[in-house]
């Protein structure tokens, strides 16, 4: 008999935007699974992965096989006949708890015909034909850059500073749209290192009062050069065009296919389609960066502020006592429902149609589902199968990320 409910192990990799040492949560939640990963001082960590994804893989904890692996072999058990016939018959989301010390590169995930398109051309770099949709939830306060900001923020500074004048198209020097923002987009990013560090220089040298409410991008701006250097245009897109946010424990946004964006600092819990594909702009060294007319003629410029990009959390009847609050993000591939019981509650989560992937945050308590109890504790990762009902009940305040079809 196939077993429906079992425990995994993520993998953590070590990209140098993470955080270093035990102060990555990564690291101390895969540690606190994975017994000989051993957490180094000076090593960057910054991504868990716990899906079967091919470059980061899980694996069932008490077997070390591939997730994909045991998935493979009982496809109509442990996927569920809607993922089979309507979502490609494997896991369609891969979850992720990311750790991040300094800026992401600045990227867009491709929509689903254009990685189709490059998965065909190169597929050693675009792994995958699928679009990569994503929601971020903060698990600590979450700084990001994340789509355009209204145009009516972004042509004022622009006009006030003289130095920006020439990458603004000449037709549409008083009335911009998205397309003058698109290609002042791809102006800023075609820029040459000195035009880059003399263009920063200028808006440096921009009084506050002049900028009024955007007048962070003076506070950002230092930072975002000791990090990437004064010649790396991702900065200027980043101040100058898009929506710098703060997000607090719990707080969460979409992020759609096409959609610009980088992370900056903070530590989240990351779920995705089904894909790695990225393609990179900025914050990152040039040999790095993707075609970049490529990516600015893939750009969305919807939504255009803050208030369309926050994803809203609300409670669910899938949760039997009401301590369930779901995060609905508006795609096919998944939601994520999170449980947050303090110590002795008790929370019931009925059955799903698909595949589940959980992980715990915080606390210890005991998750019981298909007749076999199961010890929680901070770190643990558990696959459930579709129609598999699953309670939880607490010993220390808990907090549970359930990623579900």
């Amino acid at each position: 008999m196939t077993e429906r409910v079992f425990q995994l192990a993520g993998s953590c990799n070590n990209y140098p935007w993470g955080k270093k040492g035990a102060k990555s949560l990564a690291a101390q939640l895969c540690k606190k699974t994975v017994k000989d990963f051993e957490i180094k001082d000076d090593e960057y960590y910054s991504e868990l992965w716990f899906g079967d994804y091919p470059d980061f893989p899980a694996k069932v904890l008490e077997t070390g096989e591939l997730l994909k692996d045991v998935l493979d072999k009982n496809k109509e058990t442990l996927l569920g006949k809607k993922v089979i016939d309507q979502l490609d018959g494997q896991l369609p989301y891969l979850p992720k708890i990311l750790s991040i010390a300094k800026a992401l590169p600045l990227q867009i995930h491709p929509n689903k015909q254009l990685a189709e398109k490059l998965h065909a051309k190169d597929p050693e770099n675009f792994t995958d034909p699928n679009h990569k949709p994503e929601i971020a939830i903060a698990l600590s306060p979450f700084e990001l850059f994340a789509g355009f900001k209204p145009l009516a923020e972004i042509q004022p500074v622009f006009k006030q500073v003289s130095a920006l004048h020439p990458f603004v198209p000449k037709d549409a020097a008083e009335s911009w749209n998205d397309e003058t923002l698109r290609q002042v987009t791809r102006n800023l990013l075609k820029a040459d290192p000195s035009t880059v560090k003399g263009l920063e220089s200028a808006l440096a040298s921009t009084s506050k009062g002049d900028l009024g409410k955007q007048a962070y991008m003076l506070d950002l701006l230092p930072r975002l050069r000791d990090q990437y250097g004064a010649t790396d245009p991702g900065s200027l897109v980043a101040l100058l065009c898009m929506n710098f946010m703060m997000l607090l424990p719990g707080e969460a946004l979409f992020i759609p296919a096409d959609g610009i964006h980088a992370y900056l600092s903070g530590d989240i819990v990351e779920c995705m389609a089904r894909s790695n594909n990225v393609l990179n702009s900025g914050f990152c060294p040039p040999g790095e960066r993707n075609d970049l007319d490529m990516f600015v003629d893939t750009l969305t410029f919807e939504p255009h502020k803050v208030e369309d990009m926050v994803l809203r959390h609300q409670k669910t009847r899938k949760g039997t006592f009401g301590k369930t609050e779901a995060y609905n993000p508006p795609i096919a591939e998944f939601d994520v429902l999170r449980v947050k019981l303090d110590t002795d509650e008790r929370e019931k989560i009925e059955a799903n149609e698909g595949p589940a992937v959980l992980i715990v945050t915080k606390g210890t308590g005991k998750l019981t589902a298909d007749g076999k109890a199961h010890k929680l504790e901070e770190g643990g990762i558990f696959f459930v199968a579709p129609g598999v009902e699953v309670s939880f009940d607490t010993t220390q305040d808990l907090d549970v990320f359930m990623v579900v079809v």
